[in-house]
């Protein structure tokens, strides 16, 4: 049965508490080897990609809608844990209005160059720090037939949880890893037999509409920063640079809608 929760500081809720503090996230997360699924929808498609709860945090109310998702927990031995609204709010922050939280274990990240082997169509994520970019890039790869997602080290975590609820929890039916060193790690791509396509404004760099109409076999596109774009070393290192033709004034587009157009345009056909 559902463990009832009435103490917000009750230490078996540890792993939820202050989910609004994105410092503690960030300090907590890989030393615990979690991360926090929000939403019904979401924590089904984590369970679909095989990952692990440890635990699940649920409004009393969602007990009966989540029936199955309970029975499961009981089976496998995880603690299903329930509370009114007010006490699951004064515990992480935040309303809970989406039906549910579990705490999940953190898969291992694959190697980036089984990751490389056969893929035809690769994102690469340039330290962009914004964590509703890197999920909204993450949801159009899903879209869009991208075969893997590569994040340099200092980019922000997919598995953060606003990257999973903007990415509806399409991160975890995307292939992704860490690129590691950065940007030595592009010598990865090459040796993989990708070619390195940079989007900058550079004096040399390529209209998209004319990739697009002979677009590589098999290709790595890198995206930028938000603000800085892409560092003058990645650049160089690149073997082409490519850029989306504005109008209006305007010199370029945020960098999650620069990713959907881009990634439509040169799709594996």
């Amino acid at each position: 049965m559902p463990i009832s929760i009435t103490d917000p500081a009750d230490p078996r809720l540890a792993d939820y508490v202050s989910l609004t503090d994105v410092v503690l996230r960030r300090r907590t997360e890989p030393e615990r080897g979690m991360y926090i699924a929000e939403s019904e929808k979401v924590i089904r498609r984590a369970l679909r990609a095989g990952h692990r709860p440890r635990s699940y945090l649920m409004a009393t109310r969602w007990v009966t809608d989540l029936a199955d998702l309970v029975a499961q927990a009981e089976a496998d031995g995880i603690p299903v844990y329930t509370g009114e609204h007010d006490v699951i709010e004064s515990l992480t922050g935040f309303h809970l209005h989406r039906g549910a939280l579990a705490a999940m274990q953190r898969p291992v990240l694959p190697d980036a160059v089984d990751l490389l082997r056969d893929a035809r169509r690769v994102v690469v994520l340039e330290d962009v720090v914004d964590h509703t970019n890197v999920g909204a890039v993450f949801r159009s790869a899903a879209a869009l037939g991208v075969d893997a997602v590569l994040v340099t080290p200092r980019c922000a975590d997919p598995l953060y949880r606003r990257s999973i609820r903007v990415s509806m929890g399409t991160v975890f039916q995307v292939p992704w890893t860490r690129i590691d060193p950065w940007p030595q790690g592009l010598s990865l791509l090459h040796d993989a037999g990708l070619t390195v396509a940079a989007m900058a404004l550079t004096d040399d760099s390529v209209p998209l509409d004319r990739l697009e109409a002979d677009p590589p076999e098999r290709l790595a596109l890198v995206l930028g920063a938000e603000g800085d774009g892409l560092t003058a070393r990645t650049v160089a290192a690149a073997d082409l640079t490519v850029r989306i033709p504005m109008a209006g004034g305007v010199d370029s587009l945020n960098v999650a809608a620069a990713s959907a157009v881009a990634m439509w345009a040169l799709r594996s056909r």
